[in-house]
């Protein structure tokens, strides 16, 4: 099965943001995209507004109502202001992802147990209003059985020590770690997902060498391909790169 293809919008917001004009246009990215065979789109609304804001995911959640085959994905820290986006959605997936209400970016995982008895109550409440629950992760295959224990459907694997050792000795053995906690993760009953820094470059030897990888979901190296060849061409050459190594 072709990996699927989650486009992070984020950074079309923060240059909006940079102006009070309204370009460049989120959900006409987020349109583009899909015209051009994007599986889904993502979103971080943090709590700061510094990118996505609340506007944005009420008017992509409709938009993506005229795209039935493709998967709405809000992710954020389930203890600040996630919550209340799914509440009002109801988008696909929501993944749970560490941050702190000032983080640059995200740069780490859930840990378990530490974090089991906080996240169980909200990962069960998801689940309730028939949104799947991805938590993200740092690929240690010993934390996939508890991740699945507390009620999760998937793990996001946080692939930035993968892309910062790409095209260096260190790039095999990050991959050895990304393909046994991937392992685990389907040994434990959960979908795979990854995302943080892939790109174009990096993403044909992750998606060789990860087993059983649902879906990557792609931002700023996205974004930054589209600066130079525009939102359909990149979503294409996304698609053909996951299609070739799937």
């Amino acid at each position: 099965m072709t990996v699927q293809l989650s486009v992070n919008v984020n950074k079309v917001a923060l240059v909006r943001n940079t102006r009070h004009l309204g370009i460049p246009s989120v959900t006409r990215a987020a349109e583009l995209c899909l015209q051009a065979g994007a599986n889904g789109i993502t979103v971080h609304p943090r709590p700061d507004q510094r990118h996505i804001r609340p506007q944005d995911v009420d008017e992509l959640a409709e938009l993506m109502r005229r795209w039935p085959r493709a998967e709405f994905n809000i992710e954020g820290n389930p203890t600040q202001n996630l919550l209340d986006f799914i509440r009002r959605v109801h988008p696909h997936q929501a993944t749970f992802v560490p941050d702190s209400e000032d983080q640059f970016t995200s740069d780490h995982g859930w840990s378990f147990p530490p974090d089991a008895q906080r996240l169980q109550p909200l990962i069960a409440e998801c689940r309730q209003l028939g949104v799947r629950v991805s938590l993200f992760m740092d690929p240690a295959p010993q934390q996939m059985a508890a991740a699945r224990a507390v009620g999760a459907d998937r793990v996001e694997l946080y692939t930035e020590p993968y892309a910062a050792a790409w095209g260096t000795p260190d790039q095999a053995v990050q991959l050895q770690r990304y393909a046994a906690a991937a392992q685990a993760a389907l040994d434990a009953g959960l979908g795979v997902n990854a995302g943080h820094d892939l790109n174009l470059d990096n993403l044909p030897a992750f998606v060789r060498a990860v087993p059983g990888l649902a879906e990557v979901s792609i931002g700023h190296a996205f974004i930054a391909d589209a600066l130079e060849q525009g939102y359909a061409a990149t979503t294409r050459a996304y698609l053909r790169c996951l299609l070739d190594n799937s």
